[in-house]
């Protein structure tokens, strides 16, 4: 059933305040199997307290979600990464003490949900789980380029690096999206380049990716489909040649009137 369903993530009218300010206004959008899906607009639209939510991390106050067509909302994150999504963060969470391929199983944990880490010596179902923890770590820290550092301690590695750790963190669970915050922030190009170039594999093995990111030529380039918001309301939803051409955006990027965005 689910093989001929059209959306993998549905969003229904998420709202989410803060003090009296209305930062997430009635806000609906999906996402689709395989797709790569960018959201953006100007700081302070929303974008942020949307995955927050979407993912666990804050309770909104109004509105629903589902993931090929299980209701999450108000889930916590382990929840959300057991039905198939995963995220990462901004800011980049990494244990500097242990090797990047603990990392990776330490994410795994953190996701299933279980809490095996710990006790796996002293259970065969735990040793396993472990073992797949490892055999799954190592083919992405293949596919992200960082094989060569698996036993190496994650402090050495550079902030692009961590980048890349990060997203085969949220790979760890082999999800059916995955939401990615600020991937290529503060970035070189070259980095930036290759960040895009494990997207295009990850998403090649059937991942969805949903992508907040301030990089637009990143965003373009790479997401088949871009949603834009402004002050917490969908103001655009279409492939990227139409929200280039789009007045709404423009605007809402330059400032002032669309008339004046264009002139």
């Amino acid at each position: 059933m689910n093989s001929a369903r059209t959306t993998l993530l549905e969003v229904r009218d998420l709202a989410k305040r803060y003090a009296g300010v209305t930062a997430v206004d009635g806000l609906s959008f999906t996402v689709e199997p395989g797709a790569i899906v960018g959201l953006i607009g100007p700081n302070g639209s929303g974008k942020s307290t949307t995955i927050d939510c979407i993912s666990g991390f804050q309770a909104p106050d109004a509105g629903r979600w589902f993931l090929d067509g299980v209701e999450l909302t108000g889930q916590p994150p382990h929840r959300h990464a057991l039905a198939g999504m995963t995220r990462s963060f901004q800011a980049v969470r990494a244990y500097n003490e242990l090797s990047l391929a603990d990392n990776l199983a330490v994410a795994a944990q953190a996701h299933d949900g279980e809490g095996w880490w710990a006790a796996f010596r002293s259970a065969p179902p735990l040793r396993r789980a472990e073992d797949r923890a490892a055999s799954r770590a190592a083919e992405l820290l293949q596919l992200v380029g960082l094989a060569a550092y698996a036993e190496a301690p994650a402090a050495i590695l550079s902030y692009g690096q961590r980048k890349l750790l990060a997203i085969a963190a949220a790979m760890m669970t082999r999800p059916k999206l995955v939401v990615l915050d600020e991937p290529v922030a503060g970035l070189n190009p070259t980095m930036i380049r290759h960040i895009e170039t494990v997207i295009r594999r990850l998403n090649a093995d059937g991942t969805a990716l949903l992508i907040v990111e301030h990089n637009l030529d990143f965003i373009m380039t790479l997401c088949q489909r871009v949603i834009v918001l402004e002050q917490g309301c969908k103001i655009a939803d279409g492939s990227a040649a139409a929200i280039r051409a789009d007045p709404r955006v423009l605007a809402a990027y330059l400032g002032g009137s669309p008339a004046a965005a264009h002139g």
